[in-house]
Parts: C-alpha cells; structure tokens; sequence
C-alpha cells in the first residue's frame, strides 16, 4: 500500500476544468506516477465520476484529493485529505474532517486515506484565501513540518503556492527538516526547468494549471522529474 512513496511526478486534475479524451490518453500514458482529482472551486460528484471513469480506462493510480463529502466516491486507488496546517480557522485542519468520519466512519477503509499536511504559501490564490490562510515566515514553514512529522506523523507535507512558481531555496529547507515525512511541491510549474528544479529538492511534483493552457509543456515535466532521479539516483 505504500507504492505512493515512490512517486516523483504527479498530474492534478480539475474536475471542475474541460479536458479533452485526447490529452487525457496522453497524460496517462506519459509515464507520470499517479493522477491526482480534485479542485478547491464547485467540485461536484458528476464531475468526479465522470473523470474517474475517463482515467480508469488506463493503468495509471487514481488518487482523489477530498475538497468536499459531497464529492466522495468509491473506485480510487487512495484518498488524500488535506489538512491546512497555516489556516486560521480549525475546520480546515479538524472540524470538516471530524464531521465527515462522523457520517461516514463505518464505510471508510483506512488504509487507503492519507493525510496531506497543506501549507498555503500564495496569498494571492483561491485555495488560500478559501481557505482563511496566515502567511507563515521561513521558520514557521519547517516548524509546520516538523510539526507534521514528528507530532501528527503525517505521510505528506504539501507545499502550494497554487498558481505561481515557489521559493526553491524553502522547499529544500524544509526537506531536510524531515526525515519520514514526504514533501510534495505544488504550484506554478510551467516549463521542463522550473519542474527538474523542484524535483532536486522535493519528493514529489504536482503539475496542474499548465496542463489546461499548455498540454505539450505538461508532458515534458515528466521527463523533467524522472531526469532528475537518472542522474542523481534520486533523493
């Protein structure tokens, strides 16, 4: 169950986004490790469905990230549950989540849940402010990881800046804060540079948005990462 720890590339998928099957066949065919669905704007279980079953046609792990209950369906390989560690109002790192193990406890197989220990780091971005975000200091971002690690042991630390290129020299900062924990890097990669630069001090990259704008520059951040891992034997 713990294949997730050798991933180095990711795809994020919008459910709430217009893909079409042609660039979806190539996004799953292109060597990436893993599909991630979820979005933080009206993500709606149609839309769930209908992009799981498009994505199941390959062999390519399924991931959902749960932005809402409504949109929770059977048939992904894991579910990933963000936890937003900088926000300022505990229902993003508690309350939603106690009240949904609370409807659907009973139901869940635990181990296919993993927790994301989400730091928002784009003020200017909707997930942020959705999210009633602080921005934190250098040193709060690897206190917020260690936190993650050692306390709550979390699988996952997710550094996003969602929509713009991050702060490289933080990321590895905060990688070498941790040791178990996997630091996973989302936000703003648009280019095969931008994607190998993250790859050298992240566990794992997450390409999004450039996919709907670019679909060709997304597949090259595949080779991009796995470059990285060729050359150096990875991290």
């Amino acid at each position: 169950m713990e294949e997730y720890r050798n991933w180095r590339h990711i795809f994020k998928l919008d459910p709430n986004k217009e893909i079409s099957e042609e660039d979806l066949e190539k996004l799953c065919e292109s060597g990436t490790d893993a599909i991630i669905i979820g979005g933080t704007d009206d993500v709606t279980l149609d839309q769930t469905i209908h992009l799981l079953a498009s994505v199941r046609r390959y062999s390519v792990p399924c991931v959902l990230e749960v932005s809402n209950v409504e949109s929770v369906t059977p048939g992904f390989d894991f579910y990933f549950i963000p936890t937003v560690l900088n926000s300022q109002d505990k229902k993003w790192m508690i309350d939603l989540h106690h009240q949904a193990i609370k409807t659907y406890g009973e139901l869940i197989d635990w181990e296919e849940l993993m927790v994301e220990g989400y730091i928002m780091l784009n003020p200017e971005s909707k997930a942020y402010q959705h999210t009633n975000a602080n921005l934190p200091t250098e040193e709060d971002v690897i206190a917020y990881a260690q936190v993650a690690e050692h306390l709550f042991h979390l699988p996952f630390v997710y550094l996003e800046y969602s929509g713009t290129y991050g702060d490289r020299a933080l990321v590895e900062k905060v990688k070498h804060a941790v040791n178990e924990t996997l630091i996973v890097y989302g936000g703003g990669i648009t280019t095969k540079q931008e994607a190998t630069e993250m790859a050298e001090v992240a566990d794992m990259v997450v390409v999004g948005n450039i996919i709907y704008d670019d679909i060709k520059a997304a597949l090259r951040t595949v080779h991009a990462v796995k470059k990285v891992d060729q050359n150096e034997g990875g991290l």
